[in-house]
């Protein structure tokens, strides 16, 4: 499918129109909730959730014997708040850190759901069909009306995020400060979890049980690379959650048999990993760059400092030096020249041509430029201030730092 076609049937397919509009609603939600629990290092909480919902989906259907979404989503809710306050009771009564505590509800409740799950399913009912679509999500049965549901519930959560943004934001970066300011930071803490529980169960049946955690994390994961502003992050993360949604299901539309839900995590990951390579402060490819300018410039001080050394040695500080004999100090052939080169773009040493016979038997391999190196007066400065700083050799008991210097104070 061409991108025009593509984009006709994100206009006028009504089954595309309704599967991407509400992955959108649900990327966008889930990712701006998500942020606070990357930040908070909670992001295991959200796969707790997802899974611990499962209980709830098959208890709501047993109790009410409706597959209707306001009704599964009720229970999951139900169930997802069950297992976010059990996890909360664990990590209270300091029996047991908040990964273990998280690891056991998960898998407890997720547990207890596969039994569930599995006697519904054997029931001679033909009403529980269906229900297993919830572990890894189709987002082929969402329906208009569940594309509202999400919506407007959507809608509510974020105005309650915008109305406690100040508690949210305080609860995230200094709890004691909050505390000491008088916010009910529990309370606080309950409504910010209840809002992720809500984001979580809202997305079960396109996204499933299984992978729906990702779609909190993921879109955060990713802002986070960016942009050190928390509105930024949340804005960020609600834009790469809805063009996730999108995309996970224009994709699921153009190739026949791929599901949706998985697509839209394996699209929001794809965004966490070129983020990670390439955001222009935390990513890798930039941290390889400033690492590489590190190293330059501490090879260039060093030159620098060689050169300093040398000059000492001689009643004219200017004495050139040939590339063999700083190659010699270094200990290395490869770089030098690039060294000094950057030195010299500083002002900080100068080349003159040299002789080359009378250096011929002292050059090492590599040494094929007849150039001499001499460092300047700005470079002795700057080697000056490199030695009281503690950077590089220090003359020795007696030794000036200059002929016809003073010493250098230790």
């Amino acid at each position: 499918m061409s991108l025009p076609d593509l984009l006709h049937g994100l206009l006028f397919d009504f089954t595309l129109r309704t599967v991407a509009l509400g992955a959108a609603v649900l990327g966008a939600l889930a990712g701006a909730l998500g942020c606070f629990a990357v930040l908070r290092q909670q992001s295991l909480l959200g796969d707790a959730i997802s899974h611990a919902a499962l209980p709830g989906i098959v208890l709501a259907f047993v109790l009410t014997g409706s597959r209707a979404t306001p009704v599964l989503v009720l229970g999951a809710g139900i169930a997802g708040w069950i297992g976010t306050l059990a996890v909360m009771a664990i990590v209270r009564g300091g029996r047991l850190p908040e990964d273990t505590a998280l690891g056991i509800v998960l898998s407890v409740f997720f547990g207890f759901g596969m039994v569930l799950l599995t006697w519904v399913q054997g029931r001679p009912d033909a009403r529980q069909a269906g229900l297993d679509t919830f572990l890894f999500g189709q987002a082929a049965t969402v329906l208009p009306g569940d594309v509202a549901l999400v919506a407007g519930v959507g809608s509510v959560a974020g105005l309650i995020t915008i109305l406690f943004w100040k508690e949210f934001k305080l609860l995230t970066f200094d709890p004691d400060y909050a505390t000491a300011l008088g916010l009910p930071l529990r309370r606080v803490d309950f409504l910010l979890t209840g809002l992720l529980v809500v984001a979580i169960v809202l997305g079960l049946q396109m996204v499933g049980v299984v992978l729906m955690s990702a779609l909190v994390v993921a879109p955060a994961a990713a802002a986070r690379q960016w942009t050190d502003s928390l509105r930024t992050m949340v804005l960020l993360a609600a834009v790469i959650g809805a063009g996730a949604g999108v995309t996970g299901a224009a994709i699921s539309a153009t190739a026949r048999g791929v599901p949706t839900g998985p697509t839209i995590v394996l699209v929001a990951s794809a965004v966490v990993a070129f983020s990670l390579l390439a955001a222009p402060r935390r990513g890798l490819v930039a941290e390889m760059l400033r690492s590489a300018r590190v190293r330059r410039r501490i090879r260039a001080d060093a030159m620098l400092m060689d050169l300093y050394a040398l000059s000492r040695q001689h009643v004219e500080p200017g004495h050139p030096h040939p590339v063999a004999t700083l190659q010699a100090m270094s200990g290395r052939e490869r770089g030098v020249s690039a060294s000094l080169r950057s030195l010299e773009a500083r002002g900080w040493a100068v080349h003159t041509e040299g002789d080359r016979a009378e250096h011929a038997a002292g050059r090492l391999p590599g040494a094929s430029s007849d150039r001499h190196w001499a460092i300047t007066e700005a470079g002795r400065i700057r080697a000056r201030q490199l030695l009281e700083t503690g950077v590089g050799p220090r003359p020795g008991p007696g030794e000036p730092a200059e002929p016809g210097s003073p010493e250098v104070p230790a």
